[in-house]
């Protein structure tokens, strides 16, 4: 378990140097939508698919009532469009059957994992996607990773890298949500821009005196 203090080291590290998180959307429909389209495309293209989307289709039970080639058309800027066009509109009518209305404010009456697991069960929902509708709509205690904050949890030595980032993650991290959403929002801004895949800029890195790649780096040791 991290403790708390040196998690609130590295927040406002990340804060002093980044500046304030930015704000995301809440709407649990909306949160699931984004998140879908989000996956293996960059935030630019998964906003262009999604007002494409919307603007195509109006309102999500016109999705849900869609063709998959219709959908898949507006949300091309996205890639990967049927695929994802598919399991946007499975994971619709999944909710709409259960509900009788396109509304998952049941979520939040279930237990934490209760709702994880419905949510698992969606086609083309995988687990970053249900944490980060947990975390962002519900407030719930669980950490959405990807691959920037899988990279420099790694090289922070926080988790191995080996087996599951998410399972080591949220083993790892104290359950709350606020500092959940502050430090998985600004790990992304710190993989994208700095700690990136290949050419890290560990020189002005301000977490680099207590991480372990970076530190090797400033000795240099490879």
């Amino acid at each position: 378990m991290v403790r708390r203090a040196d998690l609130d080291w590295v927040l406002r590290r990340l804060h002093d140097a980044l500046g304030p998180v930015p704000e995301v959307a809440a709407d649990p429909l909306e949160t699931l939508v984004l998140t879908i389209l989000s996956q293996n495309t960059t935030d630019v293209n998964r906003d262009r698919a999604y007002a494409s989307l919307m603007a195509r289709f109006a309102s999500f039970d016109a999705i849900a009532d869609g063709e998959v080639d219709g959908i898949a058309a507006a949300v091309s800027p996205a890639g990967l469009q049927r695929q994802k066009a598919a399991s946007i509109r499975a994971v619709l009518r999944r909710v709409r059957a259960r509900e009788g209305a396109l509304d998952l404010s049941f979520l939040g009456r279930m237990s934490t994992d209760e709702a994880l697991a419905w949510l698992l069960a969606s086609p083309g929902v995988g687990e970053k996607t249900a944490s980060i509708v947990l975390l962002f709509s519900f407030g719930r205690p669980v950490f959405p990773v990807d691959t920037h904050i899988r990279r420099v949890l790694t090289r922070l030595g926080w988790i191995t890298g080996g087996g599951s980032p998410y399972r080591e993650a949220n083993e790892l991290l104290p359950k709350d949500p606020a500092r959940m959403r502050d430090l998985h929002l600004l790990l992304i801004e710190l993989g994208r821009t700095i700690c990136r895949a290949r050419r890290a800029e560990c020189a002005i890195c301000p977490l680099v005196e207590r991480c372990d790649v970076g530190g090797r780096v400033r000795a240099g040791v490879s």
